[in-house]
């Protein structure tokens, strides 16, 4: 390609913005960033907001490339034919290659009065509404937590350390990702906390009210402020646009990031489904994603071959409250292991974390080119899901629109 090329980004998360970093390395390449907000948010921070401890926002001008086009606005559709994205202003904007990182919010949770008194969390502008309603309310009110995973985690912990009483519905299993062993260390500081721990069979919430959570074996807990954890979404941007999707909406790609609707759509982060195998919805994800993204626009354009994705993990990290932590290791294909760091170690090493993505950030906005994480090899396990989903879906005669996650699910298992 000869010429200037046009590259737009659309959302400024940690996939979005370390994709627009890197694509400066060209200087015959612009580079236009799309998003919402203002401000860089820490979505691994926002428990600390609702918690009071931190504000979760960085200026866009401490992790972002000078000469990024920033734009304050959202994309209401794709026209991947014509190569423009129309915006919510009224305005358009054109395209050589677009970079899809729209991220994950919260998801319908389809339980009766969930979405007209719990509040969730997933997004600055939740936390930020739940701010005030947690000051208004009396240290002893009861608060309960829905979702056993790591936010829910996280958030129980974080108010319990500030006094409050507070219930952790998990729904199923606490924590469901870590290892047993691990799983023990978060109960033992969660119960040190004073945190009510509520899992196993009957522990799923069937109705909320102003005042209450009823749970599926009849039991009700009162509850003043009730807040929703349990599960992501993806915004619906792609299947409106026509794009292909999986069946959380998921912009479907191959292993380069690309999607199986045009080659000059790239995608990455939470809302992306590299072959129906989306990796685990993370910045640890997101981050390398980014950069693989961006990689794969760079070589289309120097007319090279892109490079397939390599996702490795290193295992998961779980703050619990500000004096405790655990990071509970994992194989590089993201199963926990045995070994975990927990307490005031665990804690300093979560933190070490936070501040270490948007130092990774930052870096490649001073040096783009500099991350190298999404080229380390994330091992034969990839590979091996890669053919039993071809195998699978060649024997069931499906197309990776209908693939059914519960099977990809057992399959991965």
């Amino acid at each position: 390609m000869t010429g200037n090329t046009e590259v737009v980004v659309i959302g400024g998360g940690y996939a979005g913005v370390m994709a627009a970093n890197r694509l400066t390395q060209r200087d015959d390449v612009t580079v236009t960033l799309i998003n919402p907000r203002p401000d860089f948010v820490e979505r691994i921070r926002l428990h600390q907001l609702v918690g009071g401890s931190d504000d979760a926002v960085v200026a866009y001008t401490d992790v972002l490339r000078p000469g990024v086009g920033l734009v304050v606005d959202t994309v209401t559709r794709i026209d991947a034919a014509g190569r423009s994205v129309t915006l919510a202003s009224g305005d358009t904007a054109r395209y050589d290659y677009l970079i899809y990182a729209v991220g994950s919010g919260s998801a319908d949770p389809r339980v009766p009065g969930a979405a007209e008194f719990a509040y969730p969390i997933a997004d600055l502008e939740e936390a930020q509404r739940l701010r005030p309603v947690l000051d208004a309310a009396p240290m002893t009110a009861p608060v309960t937590v829905v979702g056993g995973g790591p936010t829910g985690i996280e958030t129980a912990a974080e108010l319990a350390e500030t006094g409050r009483t507070v219930t952790l519905v998990c729904g199923s299993v606490l924590g469901p990702y870590l290892h047993k062993r691990g799983r023990r260390s978060v109960a033992k500081r969660l119960a040190a906390l004073g945190v009510t721990v509520i899992e196993g069979p009957g522990a799923k919430v069937t109705a909320v009210t102003a005042d209450a959570v009823r749970l599926d074996d009849g039991r009700t807990l009162q509850s003043r402020v009730t807040i929703w954890t349990a599960g992501f979404g993806v915004p619906d941007l792609a299947a409106r646009s026509g794009l292909s999707t999986d069946a959380l909406g998921r912009l479907l790609t191959d292993e380069t990031l690309t999607s199986v609707d045009d080659d000059r759509v790239v995608a990455a982060g939470d809302s992306a489904a590299p072959s129906n195998l989306p990796a685990r919805m993370s910045c640890q994800a997101a981050t390398p994603q980014g950069a693989r993204a961006a990689d794969t626009v760079l070589s289309r354009i120097a007319g090279e071959a892109p490079t397939p994705l390599n996702q490795v993990f290193a295992g998961q990290c779980i703050s619990l409250g500000r004096g405790g932590g655990i990071f509970q290791f994992a194989h590089r294909n993201d199963i926990a292991l045995w070994f975990h760091i927990g307490g005031r170690t665990g804690a300093k090493v979560k933190e070490i974390v936070c501040a270490g993505t948007v130092k990774h950030l930052a870096t490649e906005a001073d040096k783009p080119g500099s991350y190298g994480l999404h080229n380390v090899s994330g091992g034969g396990q990839r590979e091996k899901l890669l053919r039993a989903e071809r195998e699978r879906t060649a024997a069931v005669g499906h197309d990776l629109t209908r693939t059914d996650e519960k099977d990809l699910a057992e399959v991965k298992a």
